[in-house]
């Protein structure tokens, strides 16, 4: 399992990640990073939520109720055109600090 400060230094990135795919609500998000670490990231509501709400006042994304007639009205989020030039610097950076762990992790004999 990935540690907090791991986990805190990349919720951004995952966020605008999913987002990019397209509108997604908090519930939503949580599963999917739950998903598709195969349940070794487990994020809280309580720790998402101001994470997000500090991302829409910083213009990355927007959020608007559902319209859904009958159903709970979830919260949906979508990336902004801020929040895809965003993405764009966190994958830049994310790539660069993997590219330099491969190239040491690649050099160093295995101690296994």
């Amino acid at each position: 399992m990935p540690s907090k400060a791991m986990t805190g230094a990349s919720v951004q990135a995952i966020i605008l990640s999913i987002l990019s795919r397209g509108d997604s609500y908090g519930y939503e998000i949580i599963k999917q990073v739950s998903r598709l670490s195969g349940g070794e990231v487990e994020w809280a509501a309580g720790s998402l939520y101001p994470v997000m709400h500090r991302m829409e006042a910083d213009g990355l994304i927007t959020a608007y109720w559902s319209e859904q007639p009958g159903e709970r009205k979830p919260r949906y989020y979508r990336l902004t055109p801020k929040g895809l030039k965003a993405l764009d610097h966190e994958k830049k950076e994310w790539l660069t600090v993997h590219g330099i762990l491969a190239q040491l992790w690649s050099l160093q004999p295995s101690f296994g």
